[in-house]
């Protein structure tokens, strides 16, 4: 039985499931032949909280460090600069930071505003971005996090929207290591198990939609994070019937994809970034070598070792240009603007452009 990684209610569905997956955080030496080991891999929804969550957990735990992307920095910086004009940055108030498994922080922009490090001591504003979703324990890490407040402190609790995923169909999204999606009402009822409450919120275009979240023991919600709230309720992000739309879209996004690589049958095609969204698109859509002979990826760690469950080398950013590909199978829509800005050869008339 199934029960909610939240409020620990047994009442939900299974919403997406796509089948037997490779952990996305395990990549394989590329001469490892096989066959790597594999576990289903399905999105549950609690009818009681509303919280989409994974049903089982691999319990894998390596991963390649990855390198953060220009996206995700300057969206970093983007909203450092909004919180420091809303005064919740400030010279000389403590901060302590619950880091993403995937790297990245925002420590160092937040010192560079005279924030001083709280040490194991209680924080003014402790940052999470990314990094809750990658607790089993959804109800206890929350706790955690609102453990390390200090009276009047706030968490800023960052993460990408299911209102966004499923608006997009972004089923690809699901992973295994990714223990929760959070609409805002679902991330508001989760904090709430720690005594925390909503405040301002602040939304990005990353991923297609990513929310910033304030949360503190004496708050009360502002104007816009109501909205949002409100808007993501009637939108359908806590209705299962809703959310299980994501499994209708699978088969056409993965025919989509292998319907463009095989227009490409005998050219140079390449993928870009090495992603955990690859990893199942790729298995899903059964698209190996034959199709993709090899995916860049700027992590020196990632390279020598192959996507998860295919035969597809993960290599160095030379093959962009060494020669030039006729197609790239860009993973991540995020990078687009900084790969084109890096390899200006791909804006060629001669190169396409994919998006997985």
């Amino acid at each position: 039985m199934i029960t909610c990684r939240a409020c620990g209610g047994a009442d939900g569905e299974i919403v997406l499931d796509l089948g037997d997956q490779p952990p996305c955080d395990l990549f394989p030496p590329a001469a490892d032949p096989g066959p790597d080991p594999v576990w289903p891999l399905r999105m549950w929804m609690c009818a009681r909280c509303a919280l989409a969550q994974l049903a089982e957990d691999p319990g894998t735990v390596e991963e390649p460090a990855g390198v953060e992307p220009k996206a995700l920095t300057d969206q970093a910086a983007d909203a450092v600069a909004r919180l420091a004009r809303a005064g919740i940055v400030r010279a000389g108030a403590t901060v302590a930071e619950f880091g993403s498994p995937h790297g990245g922080s925002w420590l160092p922009l937040l010192r560079a505003a005279g924030m001083r490090d709280a040490g194991d001591a209680p924080a003014d504003v402790v940052i999470d971005s990314f990094g809750l979703m990658h607790e089993a324990d959804q109800r206890a890490a929350m706790a955690r996090r609102a453990d390390r407040l200090a009276p009047g402190g706030v968490l800023l609790m960052q993460f990408h929207s299911l209102a966004s995923i499923v608006r997009q169909g972004q089923w690809n999204a699901l992973r295994h290591g990714h223990f929760a999606y959070y609409s805002t009402p679902a991330a508001i009822t989760l904090a709430a198990s720690a005594g925390l409450r909503p405040g301002r919120s602040w939304t990005f275009d990353l991923y297609g939609g990513t929310v910033l979240l304030e949360l503190g023991r004496e708050l009360s919600a502002d104007g816009a994070t109501t909205e949002l709230a409100a808007a993501e309720r009637s939108a359908g992000a806590g209705s299962i019937p809703v959310v299980a739309g994501l499994g209708r879209l699978v088969e056409a996004g993965c025919d989509r994809v292998r319907a463009r690589l095989r227009e490409h049958a005998g050219e140079r095609v390449v993928g870009y970034g090495a992603a955990s969204r690859a990893v199942v698109l790729l298995r899903r859509a059964g698209i190996d070598i034959d199709l993709l002979p090899e995916i860049v990826d700027i992590s020196p760690a990632k390279r020598g070792r192959r996507m998860p469950g295919t035969r597809i080398p993960v290599v160095g950013p030379e093959a962009l240009t060494h020669p030039i590909p006729r197609a790239v199978l860009l993973f991540v829509p995020d990078l687009e603007t900084e790969v084109r800005a890096a390899f200006p050869q791909l804006d060629g008339e001669h190169c396409e452009w994919i998006t997985g």
